[in-house]
């Protein structure tokens, strides 16, 4: 882990820290970091199921007997 000086705003730091349950400033802004990566790999799943979706992947899903098929 590299350490780094920067200057933080210190209520956006607080707030985050709320948001987040963290206590120290480390940890808040580690869990910062790690649920914005998160949340961008969220919003890429979510085009990709776009995108399936659009093609038609999904659609046989919607057919009678598809769910007792598919648990067979």
């Amino acid at each position: 882990m590299a350490k780094t000086m920067i200057d933080i705003d210190e209520d956006a730091l607080a707030l985050a820290a709320e948001v987040l349950g963290t206590v120290t400033k480390k940890d808040t802004v580690n869990a910062a970091l790690v649920e914005i990566g998160m949340r961008e790999r969220r919003r890429q799943a979510r085009e990709r199921m776009r995108a399936l979706a659009a093609d038609g992947a999904f659609d046989k899903a919607l057919e009678p007997g598809f769910k007792e098929e598919v648990w067979r």
